[in-house]
């Protein structure tokens, strides 16, 4: 179940317990009746997938439109969270861009 996007594993030992099913079962022993009852209780109780992927883009746009410093961050392409830049951080700025030194003068 944690395939789904929006659903982690706490999340999904919420809703299996809810739904009376073992967690130790696996999904080919599923029978029909349980995945429309799991199905049921995903739909009602959690946003998940596409919906769950636009809201989280909405929050970002809207962090970006009031320049706040996450959106800030985001919009530069740097990490959003206290996290250190000076070395890390590559996933986030990309590849390394070089900077050329200044050249010594000769006389």
């Amino acid at each position: 179940m944690t395939y789904i996007y929006g659903i982690g594993r706490s999340t999904a030992s919420r809703i299996l317990a809810e739904a009376e099913i073992d967690e130790n079962m696996k999904v080919q022993e599923w029978s029909d009746e349980n995945v429309r009852v799991i199905s049921g209780i995903i739909q009602a109780q959690f946003r998940v997938e596409g919906e769950l992927r636009s809201e989280v883009q909405l929050n970002i746009k809207r962090l970006m439109d009031i320049a706040s410093y996450r959106g800030l961050r985001h919009r530069k392409g740097l990490p959003v969270n206290g996290q250190r830049t000076k070395t890390n951080a590559r996933t986030r700025k990309g590849k390394r861009k070089t900077v050329a030194n200044k050249k010594k003068v000769t006389k």
